[in-house]
């Protein structure tokens, strides 16, 4: 089979002209460095929720999924290595941006608007604290960089990319997708402070949403239990392991293993979110 990506986490192979094989692989990445230590069943998590979510929004927009069952994938991926971790998908044409829907003030977004009063060119009020949910969520996509950090952009710049009418649809998809399954999630325990969807187009034209969906690796999870306004908030995300290597000033040019109490401690936080959200023991 023919790798044509390796992400931070993600091996993409082509399967034929209209297929794709996803692997979600047990590395971890923190400030764009791919950790030397993987996180034990990390993709498998990650896999299980993004499947969890696909079904979930599945009446308010179609997916990328063929099949997630390890009977029916290719027969070269009919090996243990590659079960639970992996999906067969439609190939799609993939937008050019990620799609950041943000419900909170927090993280990046605090920092511009501390200095702005704005987040990617959108006026926010005056007054608000660190982590308090914002009036209503805001779309702030960035560009998907090659190398380094994505660009953010406002959306007459997304309007520069897709079009006006599809820039639209993908605004209003993310904002609809965001909302249904906070909702949802605030019923479990957890406030979704932010998070990222990409989206393709397939042969006909239409939006179909792909990658990864509100993981805790393209969200932010906070425990509800917990939450607080005015402070920085716990998370069952990969905040945990950032928070350690400040902590520990670690190197990215010289790095060194990460200790297995944290690997653990963050492999747990991952499990957690999973039997929170979905109510299945891993």
């Amino acid at each position: 089979m023919k790798k044509i990506s390796s992400g931070k986490v993600r091996e993409i192979y082509e399967v034929d002209d209209d297929k794709l094989m996803m692997v979600v692989s047990d590395r971890i990445s923190a400030f764009d460095v791919i950790l030397p230590t993987p996180v034990p069943d990390k993709g498998k998590v990650l896999n299980r929720i993004s499947t969890f979510w696909f079904d979930y929004v599945k009446d308010v927009i179609p997916n990328h999924i063929i099949t997630t069952k390890f009977e029916e994938f290719p027969e070269e991926f009919q090996k243990e290595e590659f079960r639970d971790r992996s999906m067969l998908v439609r190939k799609l044409k993939m937008l050019p941006i990620e799609c950041i829907v943000r419900g909170y003030i927090t993280g990046s977004g605090w920092k511009s608007y501390l200095e702005t009063g704005s987040v990617c060119g959108i006026k926010l009020p005056s007054g608000l604290k660190e982590s308090e949910k914002l009036p209503e969520p805001i779309f702030t996509p960035t560009t998907k960089a090659e190398v380094g950090h994505d660009q953010n952009i406002d959306f007459d710049g997304v309007c520069d990319l897709l079009g006006k009418d599809l820039a639209e649809k993908v605004r209003n998809k993310t904002i609809e997708i965001y909302l249904k399954c906070s909702e949802y999630a605030r019923t479990k325990g957890i406030i979704i402070a932010d998070t990222k969807f990409e989206f393709g187009l397939d042969e006909n034209g239409a939006l179909v949403l792909a990658d990864e969906v509100l993981t805790p690796d393209s969200s932010r999870f906070w425990p509800a239990s917990d939450y607080e306004i005015g402070r920085s908030q716990k998370s069952f995300d990969k905040q945990y392991m950032r928070d350690w290597l400040k902590k520990n000033n670690w190197d990215a040019e010289n790095p060194t293993p990460i200790p297995e109490d944290v690997i653990q401690t963050t492999r747990a936080k991952y499990i957690e979110a999973y039997e929170k959200l979905t109510g299945n023991k891993f």
